[in-house]
């Protein structure tokens, strides 16, 4: 459980609050008995900031290496045995 002070505590605890989130814990600031911050150390703060990329930055990421890669993908190629080549049904309009 991280630590908490309230911001009346602070300025008289700061060594000792920059020391704590130094080796990794996270301090929670209150006023009032709300929390309203939590500090964080710069290594957290960075893996939260630089989270993994969602789906379409990985889509145009893996695009990107197969065309450095030189590695050519045909789609119908792909999708020949998944597609349904039957005509469908017909529509009278």
């Amino acid at each position: 459980m991280s630590q908490q002070y309230s911001i009346e505590q602070i300025p008289v605890n700061l060594n000792k609050i920059i020391q704590e989130v130094e080796q990794g814990e996270p301090i929670e600031i209150t006023r009032q008995g709300q929390q309203i911050a939590v500090i964080l150390s710069t290594t957290e703060y960075e893996r939260l900031v630089n989270k993994a990329p969602g789906f379409w930055e990985s889509l145009q990421q893996f695009r990107q290496e197969m065309i450095e890669e030189g590695i050519e993908i045909d789609p119908d190629e792909v999708w020949k045995n998944v597609r349904d080549k039957s005509p469908g049904r017909e529509v009278n309009l």
